[in-house]
């Protein structure tokens, strides 16, 4: 990690914030709700201080360190004095889970006191930092509301999870996520918020880290039902999201959000995206009293087009909230990895990637960071009317890939012929 580059930016950001924020002074960000549970401050927390210091060009990995340090100084505090009073109509489920609640406002006007704490603490001292991480990993990330009314995707990118968590085990980690909602954008906020920060907390994180996925998926749809009892919401979200540990890759997802692999030039099949269609899926569905009918598309009971997601309580547990996870070991040929919402894959292949991603990089003399801009007006030219989200990880340098025998004669074919091969498996 740049120290110099770290001192500038405490320079930057003490000379805008030179001290603790008064009573009357707004938020520099707007918190995401009026009330938040003690298990929803550490997600919503992280989520407004690196958004603060985005928006003031804080290097990633010094930003994810600050907000852990402002993070575990909040958490340590006595917050009963921001307790939001119960109201009087809350409903037996409520009373009986007996949830506290927090006035958002007042507790993030301490957290992002304790950022400036915290900052103009390093700014006189500027402590160890830690090193870079072995790896760089190059990511290009692009998102259009496309046609739709409502732009109802979420991505996360982090590359610094260690960092931002305090994690220091010697294992290199770096998550990414897709989140497609529904209904509204507010599960596929939560979740972009809240599974990352979940899955930080598994015990079993570097032991089984798909049984400590599907725990934070689990969790995440629990506590989304407190929310949307608590607010009277109604959305769902489908998700898929990536952990790359070491050399360990680990995919977790819900619905029909995907991830590809590609590897030496060919795509590598991850997983199965849960679409009522799919024969298990539908015998799951049916088994519980459910139906899958076609409306325009395969629907569960006439309503959703997805099996899985987190929210849409309405339907459980006919759309239910267990997720899948697959675990990749990389060797070192794979090339990247593209995480996209449907709106993609309804108009791209899986087995189309390399191709488009090989085109976009000779058009773009191996400039990764353009690559999903491309990839996106690819989907939408394509006949994609939906919300249209691509996060690609480049596992190794974009202009490597452009060099390698296998493909760097291919382009995309505009005859989209690919069906008929098959996806080489793990």
């Amino acid at each position: 990690m740049d120290e110099e580059e770290a001192r500038c930016f405490l320079g930057r950001f003490v000379e805008e914030f030179p001290a603790a924020l008064e009573e009357d002074h707004p938020l520099p960000v707007k918190p995401l709700s009026h009330c938040i549970s003690l298990d929803e401050l550490h997600g919503e927390s992280l989520q407004l201080g690196l958004k603060l210091l985005a928006a003031r060009a804080a290097p990633g990995g010094f930003s994810a360190l600050l907000c852990q340090a402002a993070v575990s100084q909040l958490l340590q505090n006595d917050l009963s004095p921001f307790h939001c009073p119960q109201e009087a109509e809350a409903n037996k489920e409520e009373e009986q889970q007996q949830v506290i609640l927090f006035d958002s406002g007042a507790v993030q006007r301490v957290f992002f006191n304790k950022l400036i704490d915290v900052a103009l603490a390093w700014h006189q001292n500027l402590p160890e930092l830690p090193p870079a991480p072995s790896w760089f990993l190059r990511c290009s990330v692009h998102a259009i509301k496309n046609t739709r009314r409502k732009m109802e995707d979420k991505h996360v990118v982090l590359a610094d999870f260690n960092q931002l968590f305090g994690i220091k085990d010697g294992v290199e980690r770096a998550y990414y996520a897709v989140f497609d909602g529904h209904g509204g954008v507010d599960a596929a906020t939560y979740a972009a918020t809240h599974l990352h920060v979940a899955l930080s907390k598994q015990e079993k994180l570097k032991s089984d880290t798909a049984s400590a996925f599907k725990t934070a998926f689990k969790q995440i749809d629990d506590m989304f039902k407190g929310k949307t009892t608590r607010e009277r919401l109604r959305s769902g979200t489908t998700g898929v999201a990536v952990l790359i540990q070491g050399q360990e890759l680990t995919v977790g997802w819900l619905g029909d959000s995907q991830a590809v692999l590609v590897r030496n030039g060919q795509a590598v099949t991850l997983m199965d995206p849960h679409k009522p269609d799919r024969e298990d899926e539908k015998q799951r569905i049916e088994d519980l009293g459910g139906c899958v009918t076609f409306m325009g598309c395969w629907r569960v009971n006439g309503t959703y087009a997805v099996s899985r997601a987190i929210g849409d309580f309405d339907q459980k547990p006919y759309v239910c909230g267990d997720a899948d996870c697959s675990i990749t070991h990389l060797s070192g040929d794979e090339d990247y990895i593209l995480l996209a919402c449907d709106g993609f894959f309804d108009a791209v292949k899986p087995l189309e990637v390399p191709y488009l991603v090989l085109d976009a990089l000779q058009q773009h003399h191996a400039v990764g960071l353009r690559v999903a801009k491309q990839l996106v007006n690819y989907a939408k030219a394509a006949g994609s009317n939906d919300n249209i989200t691509v996060v690609l990880v480049f596992l190794r340098p974009p202009e490597r890939l452009l060099a390698t025998p296998d493909t760097s004669a291919g382009t995309v074919q505009p005859t989209r012929d690919f069906s008929s091969q098959d996806a080489p498996q793990q």
